[in-house]
């Protein structure tokens, strides 16, 4: 399709990371798809830190990849360095992060994109939604209609967003570029509620300026890696290129803390709320006082510039302020910025706004997705806009919505909290969010979530067939592990370090802690993978937690799907509090589950709520 059509099945707003992913699996899904973007060379941008991944975010990586996004495979493909993390640590926190390079990144991306026969690609700034009785019909350019019957909204940190450093502020977005200001003032307009967030970036340093001579080398594992389920060859390590560490000084404290009125975040430039879990260094030098140094990451951004991302010193600090620092922290006495730090604000929907398919409440047929509902990230970004792609295409097809449980994926969680608590920052998925996350696993995320692929159509027969007998080799090579039995003789000959005094099975040998698969292996005939190893080894390990955590959540999906009718008066509760009855009414909750984590809903409120609808469905049955 051509820019001269005028209407679109479904319509992406913003080339960043979630409009990728929409633009892509609606293409994929056979609907004639328009991305509109203000220049396609910026499709795929990484404006902040060029790495994918990272601790709960590299499984989201893994998720995405799963469910037929590309954002992993397109790390691979361009992936500097990669390393497990957290291998030290339970296999429920272990996580993939890669560093990829930032030219050729977004050349795959738009690559991808180029060749998808339903998706056209309009470099033209969007200057207003088409609303007709609350429901979206297309937009408008300049000079220019397009009708659709979907939009989707990816604008990222683009929304009236303003760079600040010191005083100074400029209306603009990451990188100098445009920024949109029509579209704020039409959802405001339109009854939306707007939030004011803020993130910021770090200076970029010039390789050939830095001393490395006593910085800590920060290599990649060791072990052959990837993100994508599909990819036939993981990527061999000996290719990875070295990160380095440095710190902070107690010099660099006091210039910072000299300063701090010079910083737009103290000095009242700006008053939008910044990302707890990155903060700028101005952040950590208030907030943790007692700390003289904070860690450093250098980081190159690409093989095709001489520019070194420095992770840790985000900041909003005017550049001869940025200067001085530089010359404080080790390794960057002599070194030179090829571009300095700055923070950033932009507004953001509130995402409690937003059903859990990612169409808004307010407006049918809108999608959002991405940093426009208040989250931070790239994968939190992909992720969203996967899902806000595939629920398009499901209601074109007047199919339910897919709605991902919080016992099913991180991005079931991600997207619970954003449309159930809503956010007052810039919202960044943990670990420690998913109360499932030992099911939660970057190993596991195919077996997750690959009937939901196939079910809606984003992977085929093939790969539904490549998962399904992967772990059917994983389920056989549980029960033989069960029947082969290893003596102490045979056993201690090879392992004199962790002997044993008695026959056992090999499945019983690996609940021990100091045991590992492959120590196991060596004594069958069993051949596997790495990754099937793994898989094999932490269901055994885990067995006895796994089975507390499925008896929970069987209890967990009793009240999670018992739905709330349509409709439900919940100003005729006479035991619920003005408040209580004002967040029902803003959220709209589908289940008990979902009301339950609402914020500010206590137990009382969640009892009083089912005995209602128990009362609602016995008069219903007179």
């Amino acid at each position: 399709m051509n820019a001269s059509t005028s209407f679109f099945d479904v319509i992406v707003i913003g080339g960043g990371h979630a409009g990728i992913e929409a633009a892509n699996i609606c293409a994929k899904l056979s609907l004639e798809t328009a991305l509109f973007t203000l220049s396609k060379d910026k499709i795929g941008h990484m404006p902040c830190n060029t790495a994918i991944g990272g601790t709960a975010k590299g499984i989201v990586v893994r998720e995405i990849d799963a469910l037929g996004g590309i954002m992993g495979s397109m790390a691979d493909k361009n992936v500097l360095q990669m390393k497990m993390l957290n291998t030290s640590k339970g296999a429920s926190v272990q996580c993939l992060r890669a560093q990829v390079d930032k030219i050729s990144y977004p050349k795959t991306a738009q690559k991808i994109l180029g060749k998808l026969e339903q998706l056209t690609i309009i470099e033209k700034p969007i200057m207003n939604l088409i609303i007709e009785n609350n429901k979206i019909c297309g937009v408008t350019t300049s000079k220019k209609t397009y009708n659709c019957s979907i939009v989707i909204l990816t604008t990222g940190t683009y929304m009236a967003s303003v760079t600040m450093k010191g005083d100074d502020r400029n209306s603009e977005g990451p990188d100098n570029q445009k920024t949109f200001k029509g579209l704020s003032n039409q959802l405001k307009a339109l009854g939306f509620k707007l939030i004011r967030l803020k993130t910021g970036t770090p200076p970029r340093i010039e390789d050939s300026t830095i001393s490395y001579s006593n910085l800590e080398v920060a290599p990649g594992s060791k072990q052959k890696l990837s993100f994508s389920f599909w990819k036939d060859s993981p990527i061999e390590s000996n290719d990875y290129i070295d990160c380095f560490i440095t710190r902070t000084t107690p010099e660099t404290k006091q210039i910072i803390l000299d300063n701090l009125s010079k910083s737009s975040m103290y000095n009242g430039t700006t008053v939008a709320t910044g990302p707890r879990y990155c903060p700028s260094i101005e952040d950590k030098i208030v907030r943790f006082t007692e700390r003289d140094t904070h860690q450093l990451f250098l980081e190159r951004e690409s093989m095709e510039t001489d520019s070194i991302y420095l992770q840790g010193l985000s900041t909003s600090l005017p550049n001869d302020v940025q200067a001085k620092i530089l010359k404080t922290i080790p390794g960057l006495e002599k070194a030179k910025a090829l571009k300095w730090g700055y923070a950033i604000e932009y507004d953001a929907i509130y995402p409690t706004q937003l059903n859990s398919s990612l169409e808004t409440k307010i407006i049918s047929n809108l999608f959002c997705a991405g940093q426009v509902n208040g989250t931070s990230g790239y994968e939190e970004a992909a992720a969203q806009g996967l899902i806000a792609g595939i629920n398009a295409s499901q209601k074109l097809k007047g199919k339910s919505p897919l709605v991902l449980k919080r016992n099913e994926a991180y991005i079931g969680v991600l997207i619970d909290d954003l449309t159930t608590k809503g956010t007052n920052e810039p919202y960044r998925l943990l670990t420690s969010t998913a109360e499932y996350r030992l099911l939660l696993r970057n190993d596991n995320a195919d077996k997750r979530l690959f009937k939901h692929a196939f079910e809606v159509g984003t992977i085929n027969e093939k790969q539904y067939q490549k998962v399904a007998q992967k772990y059917n080799k994983v389920t056989q090579t549980l029960e033989i592990l069960k029947d082969i039995f290893i003596s102490p003789s045979e056993w201690n000959k090879t392992h004199p370090s962790i002997k044993i005094k008695n026959k056992e099975s090999a499945y019983q040998l690996l609940k021990k802690n100091d045991i590992t698969i492959e120590d196991v292996l060596k004594h069958t005939q069993i051949k596997m993978t790495f990754t099937e190893a793994f898989i094999v080894s932490t269901e055994i390990k885990y067995a006895g937690y796994l089975a507390k955590q499925d008896k929970h959540i069987k209890e967990f999906l009793k009240k999670e799907n018992m739905a709330i009718p349509k409709g439900f008066n919940y100003q005729s509760v006479l035991n619920f509090s003005s408040e209580t009855k004002k967040r029902f009414c803003e959220v709209q909750p589908l289940t008990i589950g979902q009301a339950s984590r609402i914020q500010g809903i206590n137990p009382s409120d969640v009892f009083t709520l089912m005995y209602e609808i128990k009362k609602l469905f016995r008069k219903s049955k007179i």
